[in-house]
């Protein structure tokens, strides 16, 4: 249940702050007072689109509502990981700013797929506009599943998985079919590939750069033999004679210095340094006398390296850069070829299995049909119930479920059958439906879920367009019954329905200078008109304040009889709100010093003598 709501620079209003009640919550108001904005906000904290243009410019809007908390709400909590707050009580707040905004549940930011699960946990929202939705096949099956209950929302999940499940299945049947076209063609392209690649032994990733280093050692071994061999006599053995070698000069001066180290032992580190220099020079020596040996001349390995080099570069044009990505093709086009030459799925196999996905999910769109089937043979009974009060009861109403391709929400097509007269064929509901008929329609219908839903809040947005007498009447008892299980708000311009409230708000406009000062509406007020704004002003009306707004409505003036015909509905709508039957004609006149006025209750609507109705 909705228990207030703050509003701070949304459309027209400046400031305001309501509280709200259990059962019935009307407001009233001229058209164009206002009435519908404060049921945009509400529809705002709750994460509703808002444009920008709905915020003040230059300032922030901030809306807030606060919730009695209920079990299912606490879950969500739960779920969601909010703190629920100590006095049962749930806060919303959104914060708009430019084309930005911002949702907190209890101070916690929230995203807008969390708000919408909220949303359906607190408030249900109808207006004579969903008239249009009414059409769509797709509204009226989402409907029907919601009245059905959660077995059928189950029940389409699952039906969504297979139908995903089936496409892929069809999707890989099909790309299997495009290539079996070209199979022949591509598998030569293949095979011609893959045996040059194989033919090719590929193992190492760096052979090349191995090979282009031995073709560079092969190609220059007398050079090098000759090289290491005169770094092998000026490191360690120099056979020439004509000067020594390192080794030998190191070992001169290690004899000194052993000769130095007996006078002087600071030179201990000069004689280590040297001895531990010439052990490397002697190991380099012999190190690159051993090369040297190596080395030989093999002009036949040469010409095959210099061969492979070659190949393997023609290779990398088509394959490489790298040789690593030609052992990846490689690697890739033996999968390709196992594919087309029968290793992976046969089409027989991908046919059998798109087979299966199909008979799943046939299988599963019928039990979702069933389960349609009993809900909508319900919701027929139920709501024809629903609309004999509402003088409608001779209606005939059918949920058709005309068979479709199976898709993700199911192999029906659902189209509400309406015939409001007798003799009269049942048709779409939207071809034949009135608009006060479609009012009608989408009350008992919202009656018969909320039999179903545990949604805390009904709210109505002017449900009553396009009736009156009568029918206005049969509309106000409706929504009294349904503020017995349910806070309901309604925007109204029926004094019947207003009559029936628990708590009666009046909405206006105000014309307020830069000081807030309110202008009357004729005011000559010198400045400019930049000056001057228009507000949203809303209140709680007490019972003389009440008749006075029933008399407006109904009769355009606070005349006698207007005021008259006001006492006489609010006197019945406490009979009804308390129980109580009484006949019409026993039922108290409220003096005031005023001339009684004779009236009667006839069909669900006061007919006074004293008005023109």
């Amino acid at each position: 249940m909705l228990l207030s709501l703050r509003i701070e620079n949304f459309a027209l209003i400046d400031a305001l702050s309501l509280e709200f009640g259990a059962g019935l919550n009307v407001l009233t108001g001229e058209t164009g007072a206002g009435k519908s904005i404060i049921l945009d906000a509400i529809d705002a904290v709750l994460g509703g689109k808002v444009s920008g243009r709905a915020v003040r410019t230059g300032r922030t809007g901030n809306d807030r509502g606060q919730f009695q908390m209920r079990p299912d709400v606490a879950a969500w909590c739960e779920q969601e990981n909010v703190e629920p707050s100590e006095d049962g009580i749930l806060t919303c707040s959104r914060e708009i700013t430019g084309n930005r905004s911002k949702s907190r549940v209890n101070g916690i930011a929230v995203n807008k797929q969390q708000m919408e699960s909220l949303r359906d946990r607190l408030v249900e929202i109808t207006a004579q506009g969903q008239t249009v939705q009414l059409g769509n096949p797709a509204v009226q099956r989402d409907w029907l599943d919601s009245f059905t209950g959660s077995a059928a929302y189950k029940q389409r999940e699952k039906v969504a998985i297979l139908q995903s499940a089936h496409q892929q299945a069809v999707k890989q049947l099909d790309q299997r079919r495009k290539v079996e076209a070209s199979r022949q063609q591509q598998l030569d392209m293949f095979e011609y590939q893959l045996r040059e690649l194989k033919e090719a032994m590929l193992t190492e990733p760096d052979e090349l750069e191995q090979l282009e280093n031995e073709r560079n050692r092969l190609s220059y071994s007398v050079d090098l033999q000759q090289q290491s061999y005169q770094a092998y006599q000026l490191l360690y053995q120099n056979e020439t004679g004509e000067a020594q070698s390192c080794s030998d000069l190191l070992g001169d001066a290690e004899q000194l210095l052993l000769n130095m180290v007996e006078v002087d032992t600071s030179l201990q580190s000069v004689l280590d340094a040297i001895t531990n220099a010439m052990a490397l020079v002697n190991q380099a020596g012999r190190e690159i006398n051993l090369y040297g040996s190596s080395i030989e001349a093999d002009p036949e390995r040469l010409e095959e390296v210099q061969t492979r080099v070659s190949f393997l570069k023609t290779l990398l044009r088509r394959y490489g850069p790298e040789l690593s990505d030609a052992i990846a093709q490689r690697d890739h086009l033996q999968g390709q070829v196992d594919d087309l030459t029968g290793n992976g799925q046969s089409l027989e196999e991908l046919e059998a299995a798109v087979a299966r996905a199909k008979q799943e999910l046939t299988e599963a769109c019928a039990v979702l049909t069933n389960l349609r089937r009993v809900g909508a043979d319900k919701l027929e009974k139920q709501l024809v119930t629903e609309l004999k009060p509402l003088a409608m009861d001779k209606v005939q109403f059918r949920v058709a479920l005309e068979p479709i391709a199976p898709t993700s929400m199911g192999a029906d097509r659902i189209v509400y059958m309406f015939s409001p007269n007798p003799g009269e064929p049942l048709q779409p509901l939207i071809d034949v439906a009135s608009g006060g008929e479609m009012s009608r329609f989408l009350l008992a219908l919202q009656s018969c879920f909320s039999q179903v839903d545990s949604v805390g809040t009904l709210v109505f947005d002017e449900i009553d367009a396009g009736v009156s007498g009568t029918v206005a009447g049969a509309i106000a008892e409706k929504l009294h019954q349904l503020s017995q299980f349910h806070q309901v708000m309604c925007v109204t311009h029926q004094p019947l329905i207003a009559a029936m409230a628990d708590l009666h708000y009046r909405v206006n406009k105000e014309v307020i200078d830069a000081n807030g000062k309110v202008q009357a509406a004729n005011s000559k007020k010198k400045g400019k008109d930049d000056d001057l704004r228009t507000v949203v002003r809303i209140m709680q009306l007490d019972h003389e304040q009440r008749r006075e707004e029933l008399a407006l409505i109904a009769g355009g003036s606070a005349a006698e009889a207007a005021y008259g015909f006001a006492d006489e509905l609010l006197v019945k709508a406490a009979q009804m709100r308390d129980g109580a039957i009484v006949e019409p004609k026993k039922a108290g006149r409220k003096k005031a010093g005023r001339k009684k006025s004779k009236a009667s209750w006839r069909g669900g609507v006061w007919r006074s003598k004293n008005m023109r109705q």
